[in-house]
């Protein structure tokens, strides 16, 4: 392809100053809408009463949550699962009531709206799970963040290991951010997406790193801004091939993959999106603002193989 030559010199390092406009804004209002408006998190973490059923002619949503708001029930989440005969109704927990005539109640109101209506299953979640949850699920991205520091050090140097941390953030914040300033669900199978995204986001980098690290060792000219220019466009091409092959897959899952999965493709959307742009914009700058040069990445020489060298003939 004509674009992806081996002689591009785009000099994304230079514009790190609207990168980091661009940055700061997005984390700005993701943080605010995280702090005021908080996540609107799914049965999986609040607790509740699932309801699965099944009607023999498809049915509109729209209905189904006008008689359920009829009955008192106007906090319930209905959604398709799988066809538009199946539906999945999420009901918060209610005063008074538990779980087992919780979702008697709302089956015979939905059976007096229309009696061709099946129940297929019935689940509870009880709130002390829930937060269970979401305190493993936030430990979980603390222990990766922590992993991924120690191991970008190892392979790298530790002035790398700062931006791609900081970066995996960036992508985390900005993709909860959208789900709070939209107030979309947040379920297990989001939580999935987020820690996907950052192996997604940390691959990507890693690759950047990589050729950084192989072009400090090679390229004997050039200042760090501008080997670490060559080494973003070097690695551009598969950048963009990449994620445009992963986002075709996702983008497949968002469309066809029906409402269960909707969220889950969408965080991943976002993700791929902010894992791309914060693998270039992000992770590569700081990493070059705390200081990284080539005697940090020169390969260690061994005195015992110079003077080997010095004693052949």
């Amino acid at each position: 392809m004509e674009f992806f030559k081996h002689d591009l010199n785009v000099d994304f390092i230079g514009k790190w100053r609207y990168a980091v406009v661009v940055s700061g804004l997005l984390l700005l209002v993701s943080a605010v809408s995280l702090m005021t408006r908080g996540l609107n998190f799914g049965i999986d973490f609040t607790g509740g009463t699932l309801i699965e059923v099944a009607y023999r002619q498809p049915v509109e949503l729209d209905k189904v949550r006008s008689t359920l708001a009829k009955s008192d029930y106007s906090q319930a989440q209905v959604q398709y699962f799988g066809t538009s005969r199946d539906l999945l109704i999420y009901i918060p927990p209610k005063e008074g009531l538990d779980s087992a005539k919780l979702s008697d109640a709302v089956f015979s109101t939905l059976h007096k709206a229309n009696s061709d209506v099946e129940l297929r299953r019935v689940e509870y979640v009880g709130p002390q799970v829930g937060e269970e949850l979401a305190v493993q699920g936030g430990l979980a991205m603390i222990y990766a963040s922590i992993g991924i520091l120690f191991y970008v050090m190892i392979r790298f140097h530790a002035r790398f290991a700062p931006g791609a941390v900081i970066a995996l953030v960036h992508d985390v914040v900005i993709t909860l951010g959208v789900f709070s300033l939209f107030q979309l669900q947040f379920d297990l199978t989001v939580l999935a997406s987020i820690l996907a995204l950052m192996g997604y986001s940390l691959n990507d980098t890693i690759v950047v790193f990589d050729r950084i690290r192989e072009n400090f060792r090679r390229m004997r000219k050039g200042t760090p801004v501008e080997i670490m220019n060559a080494s973003v466009n070097q690695t551009l091409s598969r950048t963009v091939m990449t994620s445009s092959l992963t986002l075709l897959v996702v983008v497949a899952l968002f469309v066809f993959g029906g409402e269960v999965i909707h969220n889950f493709s969408l965080a991943l959307i976002l993700g791929i999106g902010v894992g791309t742009y914060s693998s270039i914009y992000v992770a590569s700058p700081i990493s070059l603002a705390l200081g990284v040069s080539k005697s940090d990445l020169a390969p260690v020489k061994k005195e015992g193989a110079e003077r080997s060298r010095e004693q052949l003939p």
